[in-house]
C-alpha cells in the first residue's frame, strides 16, 4: 500500500507538473505582451544591434584642417592622413574659429591644426607639434583620427631620419629606421571591429532581460486576473511548490532552448562574427545560464503586481549591467562594491564565460569560475523561487479559506432570515 501510495503521489505530481507546463505555454502564446518579450524581441533585437555595427569599424571620418605652415612638408603630412582609410579631409579652414563652426554643425568630427613654425622647427632639427581636436561624443571618431594622425607622423619621422642619416642603400635605410620589425596581430578580433567586441555580450544579456520582462509581465497578468491579486490561483493542480516551480520553469526552458540557439549560434553566423566555440562546451555552459536566468526572473516576479511594472523596473538596468559585467568597461577598473553587486545577476558570469568560449575558444575548464558560479546561482535562485511560491500558495489558500468562511456566514445569515 505504501509503494502504491508513493507511486500515486509521483504520478499525480508529474501530471500536475506537465499540466502547469502546458498551461504556462498556452498563456505565453495567448498573451501578446509576453509573446513580444519571449519571441519578437529576441528575434529582432540581435538583428538590430548586428545591423547597426555590421561595418565593424568607422571609415572616412570627415575632418577639417587649419594649416598655418602652408609648407611642402605640412601638405605631405596632410596627404598621408587623407590617404588612410579612416579619415577624409573634408575642409581646409582659414582659422580655428571657422573649423569650430564646422564641428558644431556636425559636418566634421575633428580638427587638425598645424602651427606656423611647423616646417621651421623640423628644418632646425627640433620637435614640431601638431594639434588634434576631436569630437569626443563618439569614441570611434577619436580612435580613427588619432590612429591616422599617429601613423602619418611616424611615416614623416621615418623619411626625415633617412634624409639625415645619408645612407647609400635602401637596405641601410630599412635597418636604420626599423632595426626591429614587428607585426601587430589582433587576437580574437582580427578586424578590430566594434561588433565582434560588443555584440556577443549584448546577445547573452538579451536572454536575461527578455526573461525578466516576459516572466514579470506574466506574473503581473496572473495577479490582475486573480480576485485577490495572488500569483498562484486556488486550483487543484497548483498545490505543490515543486510542481509549480518546475512546471513553469520547464515551459520557459523549452521556449528559450530554441531562442538561445538562434541568438547565440544563428545571429553570429549571419553577420560573420567571430565564432570558434565548441558545440558541446557552449551547450554545457548555456544550460546553467538559462536555469539561473529563469529562476532569477521567477524570484524577481514576486515584486510585479501589474503588467506594466516590469517595464519600469527592469528595462533601464540593461546598460548598467553591461558596464559592470567587465566587458564594455575594464573589470579591473570597476569599484569593489559594484563588482560584488554584479555577482547577483547571471548576466555577469554569463557574458564573461560566453565571450571567452565563443570568441577565444575556451573550454569549460578555462571558464570554470563562471561555470560553477552559474550553477551556484541556479541552485540559490531555485531555492528562493520555491520559498516565494510556497508563500504565495499559503497566501492563496488563506484567501480561499477566508472566502469560504464568508460564504458560510452569509448562508447562515440567509437561513436565519428565512426562519424569521
Amino acid at each position: 500500500m505504501k509503494e502504491k501510495s508513493f507511486k500515486t503521489i509521483i504520478n499525480q505530481g508529474l501530471a500536475g507538473l506537465f499540466h502547469i507546463c502546458a498551461h504556462e505555454l498556452k498563456n505565453v502564446f495567448k498573451d501578446q505582451g509576453v509573446l513580444i518579450f519571449f519571441i519578437l524581441v529576441p528575434l529582432l533585437y540581435p538583428l538590430l544591434y548586428a545591423f547597426i555595427y555590421t561595418d565593424e569599424v568607422v571609415r572616412e571620418v570627415p575632418a577639417a584642417v587649419v594649416d598655418h605652415s602652408k609648407s611642402s612638408i605640412s601638405r605631405k603630412y596632410l596627404r598621408l592622413i587623407d590617404a588612410t582609410p579612416d579619415v577624409h579631409i573634408q575642409s581646409y579652414c582659414a582659422d580655428m574659429e571657422e573649423a569650430k563652426e564646422l564641428v558644431k554643425e556636425g559636418r566634421v568630427y575633428g580638427i587638425i591644426y598645424i602651427p606656423e613654425d611647423f616646417s621651421k622647427e623640423l628644418a632646425a632639427g627640433k620637435h614640431a607639434h601638431v594639434s588634434l581636436f576631436c569630437d569626443m561624443s563618439g569614441m570611434l571618431y577619436y580612435k580613427a583620427l588619432l590612429m591616422s594622425a599617429t601613423n602619418a607622423s611616424l611615416e614623416i619621422n621615418r623619411q626625415i631620419k633617412i634624409v639625415r642619416l645619408g645612407n647609400t642603400t635602401e637596405r641601410q635605410d630599412e635597418i636604420s629606421t626599423a632595426p626591429i620589425t614587428y607585426e601587430p596581430v589582433s587576437l580574437f578580433n582580427p578586424q578590430d571591429g566594434f561588433a565582434s567586441f560588443l555584440i556577443p555580450a549584448v546577445l547573452i544579456l538579451i536572454i536575461q532581460q527578455t526573461l525578466l520582462l516576459g516572466i514579470g509581465m506574466a506574473a503581473g497578468t496572473a495577479r490582475e486576473k486573480n480576485r485577490y491579486a495572488d500569483l498562484i490561483p486556488a486550483n487543484r493542480h497548483y498545490q505543490g511548490t515543486l510542481r509549480i516551480v518546475l512546471g513553469k520553469s520547464l515551459a520557459y526552458l523549452l521556449i528559450y532552448a530554441i531562442i538561445s540557439a538562434y541568438i547565440l549560434c544563428a545571429v553570429p553566423k549571419m553577420f560573420s562574427l567571430v565564432q570558434i566555440a565548441q558545440a558541446g562546451t557552449l551547450l554545457a555552459f548555456v544550460l546553467p545560464y538559462l536555469l539561473a536566468c529563469i529562476f532569477f526572473s521567477m524570484t524577481c516576479s514576486i515584486f510585479i503586481h501589474h503588467r506594466e511594472s516590469c517595464m519600469m523596473i527592469y528595462v533601464f538596468t540593461s546598460l548598467p549591467l553591461l558596464f559592470i559585467s567587465g566587458i564594455s568597461w575594464p573589470g579591473a577598473s570597476i569599484p569593489a562594491f559594484w563588482k560584488v553587486f554584479s555577482w547577483i545577476f547571471p548576466s555577469t558570469f554569463g557574458i564573461n564565460g560566453f565571450v571567452r568560449i565563443n570568441n577565444m575558444g575556451a573550454t569549460l575548464w578555462d571558464v570554470q569560475t563562471e561555470y560553477h558560479a552559474l550553477w551556484l546561482q541556479a541552485g540559490i535562485y531555485f531555492v528562493t523561487t520555491c520559498l516565494v511560491y510556497r508563500y504565495q500558495i499559503l497566501l492563496s489558500h488563506r484567501h480561499a479559506i477566508d472566502k469560504l468562511k464568508q460564504l458560510k456566514q452569509k448562508r447562515l445569515l440567509f437561513k436565519k432570515t428565512e426562519k424569521a
